[in-house]
């Protein structure tokens, strides 16, 4: 366990907290990835949420059906198009979820003390004494006194919507259990979540092996979401399926830890995964939040965990690994309320701080009364932690773990990065055909922007001819502290040194612009000249 999880600069001058915020073209280097829904899928709320700075779609597949994220996503091109905001595409699994069948959706009232069947015969109506589920193996994964939680999707905590039950026996293939609070189940889904109990159910369903091939196919998916993930060998098997369907096999996999099962195996699974996503919520359901002595190699016999332990540990190796690292579950209260609670607002803060890449909202934007605002709120908040997040100590310790010799592209990344802090540079401009020098030089979490010159590259499959450059911009929009921009495709990577010279005012005139880079400011710039990569400073003239 690491001991300076928490980079703040010292000191920090009380006045400049008074100090009002000024506007900035980039609303923070942190990403917000919003999950569209009900409540956020007309063109004006899309448009207001990425003016505001979502820069990543999430669409959620337990939620709604492939014809309603269609219709969502045919808004967001029409958003895009009218803000001029990139933003990428994440599709959600479903996974290994359990769920309550209510097909009348009708209310069902559940008081303490009393029992209640779940049952596999789905068939039978939900009622105050058996609720149907769509798992037939639960009664043999459950034991007396194993715990059950069962609640609104995307529960928040502020409803009054959820239950926890404990098994008292197990009938054949039902499972009794005592009811230990009085509920009110409504609404339309509702999940089931057996504490630290493995449940037998694949990480990718035939359902979302259809949609990934069906809507995911078509819409040339930038993100999947892998809900559920508990081995390495789930991002594998995911991969091998994204890759027979053409342009998926770009698709960037981001591993959700979700239980205990994952949380063991995060090394592995790091390892695998393009990015991680800490699903809050249903960690914080599988894990006593009181237990501590946190280690990545448990007892077996005796499982401790702590999730903001757990999250600051996972945010570090991410970050160490120069993979994205996104937290969820940060404003469950924004669901109803204008303003986050005082201990929201400081886990967005802490998150920051701890060094994640990315904050997604999920009941928040999806059903939320307030998508815009609580878009805006996060956005403001992960601005004012990253003004005191303490670069320099970060810096000197992601040299240290990469440690010597360097490959020659992190020399040169992180060489970018400490040329941009000695001078004070207003921007980071790098020129990047794959991403990934980009990405490396974000990984060192420069205190300035870091504008992406996504470099197009000619390609063929034989039958037709195509850039590619798209993808790989819009990837990069879930990575703290970079910003793509798309090059013409007229000047391919390989180019004239003129050519580059072109580019490179396209892109200081984009800064310009934004207001990002001003007369006098000074740049620095990583590319390739032939064969060798240069950083170089830039002082900008009237």
């Amino acid at each position: 366990m690491h001991s300076t999880h928490l980079l703040l600069e010292e000191p920090i001058r009380m006045a400049t907290i008074l100090e009002p915020s000024k506007a900035s073209f980039f609303p923070a280097m942190t990403k917000i990835v919003g999950t569209l829904g009900p409540r956020s899928k007309s063109v004006e709320v899309i448009s207001s949420c990425l003016k505001t700075g979502m820069s990543v779609a999430r669409f959620d597949f337990s939620w709604g059906d492939a014809d309603s994220h269609q219709e969502t996503l045919e808004n967001l091109k029409t958003a895009i198009k009218s803000t001029k905001k990139l933003c990428a595409v994440m599709l959600d699994t479903v996974g290994a979820e359990m769920q309550v069948v209510n097909k009348r959706e009708t209310s069902i009232t559940l008081k303490a003390e009393d029992k209640v069947i779940l049952t596999p015969d789905q068939g039978q109506e939900a009622t105050s004494d058996v609720l149907p589920i769509n798992f037939p193996g639960l009664a043999k994964a459950v034991k007396k006194g194993d715990t059950i939680f069962v609640g609104q999707y995307l529960f928040t905590g502020s409803e009054t919507t959820s239950v926890w039950l404990e098994v008292d026996e197990v009938k054949g293939d039902d499972v009794v259990c005592v009811i230990k609070n009085s509920a009110t189940l409504a609404g339309s889904l509702f999940t089931l979540h057996a504490s630290q109990i493995r449940i037998d159910l694949p990480t990718l369903s035939e359902k979302d092996k259809e949609v990934i091939s069906t809507w995911g196919v078509k819409n040339k998916i930038d993100f999947l979401s892998l809900s559920y993930t508990r081995h390495a060998s789930d991002v594998r098997e995911a991969r091998e399926f994204l890759s027979k369907h053409g342009d998926l096999s770009q698709t960037q996999i981001f591993a959700k830890i979700e239980n205990v099962e994952g949380l063991t195996h995060f090394d592995e699974i790091l390892q695998e995964a393009d990015g991680i996503i800490l699903s809050r919520g249903n960690l914080g359901i599988d894990l006593p939040p009181e237990k501590a002595d946190f280690t990545f190699k448990p007892c077996k016999d005796d499982m401790k965990f702590m999730v903001f332990l757990f999250q600051k540990s996972a945010v570090y190796k991410c970050n160490m690994a120069g993979k994205p690292a996104v937290v969820t579950r940060v404003v469950d209260s924004m669901t109803d309320n204008l303003r986050p609670t005082r201990a929201e607002a400081t886990d967005v803060a802490n998150a920051v701080l701890d060094g994640c890449d990315a904050i997604l909202l999920g009941a928040e934007t999806l059903r939320g009364l307030y998508p815009v605002e609580t878009i805006s709120t996060v956005g403001k908040i992960c601005s004012e932690a990253e003004k005191v997040f303490n670069q320099d100590q970060y810096f000197k310790r992601t040299v240290k773990f990469v440690g010597e010799p360097m490959s020659h592209l992190e020399s040169i990344a992180s060489s970018a990065v400490r040329a941009a802090l000695k001078v004070k540079a207003s921007v980071i401009i790098c020129f990047t055909s794959s991403g990934r020098a980009a990405r490396l030089i974000a990984k060192y979490r420069p205190t300035m922007p870091v504008l992406s010159v996504v470099i197009p590259r000619l390609k063929t499959n034989q039958l037709k001819w195509s850039f590619s450059g798209a993808f790989e911009a819009r990837q990069s929009l879930i990575v703290r502290g970079l910003f793509p921009l798309l090059a013409d495709p007229r000047h391919p990577a390989g180019s004239t040194n003129a050519t580059n010279e072109s580019v490179l005012k396209v892109a200081l005139d984009h800064g310009k612009a934004s207001g990002v880079i001003k007369s006098h400011d000074r740049v620095v710039v990583c590319q390739k000249v032939g064969d060798a990569s240069v950083v170089k400073i830039i002082e900008l003239e009237d």
